[in-house]
């Protein structure tokens, strides 16, 4: 059985006991959380039932880095940045 939960503008495909990587979230190492289920399935039959699914946050992490470049030719126009997205690794416990 899998459910969609919904977090950080994105929608992610999840089952009980999966780890994955989500934006930031606004909680601690350790704490436990309840995200918004859009709907669940076992491949055969779906609902649509308003449920949430319970979470732990396991740890905050940054991601790779990005370098962004903007350049204009034959202007001398060069500029470089670079991004790290902040990301936290989420359990899921249970689907209710």
């Amino acid at each position: 059985m899998f459910a969609i939960v919904k977090t950080g503008g994105r929608q992610y495909r999840v089952n009980v006991g999966d780890e994955l990587v989500v934006n930031r979230l606004n909680a601690g190492v350790g704490e436990k959380l309840s995200l918004p289920v859009s709907f669940t399935g076992d491949g055969e039959n779906f609902e649509l039932e308003e449920k949430s699914a319970q979470v732990e946050v396991l740890e905050h992490l940054r991601g790779g880095k990005l370098h962004i470049y903007k350049y204009k030719p034959k202007k001398g126009y060069r500029r470089k940045k670079g991004h790290r997205q902040e990301l936290t690794r989420i359990k899921v416990l249970e689907v209710s």
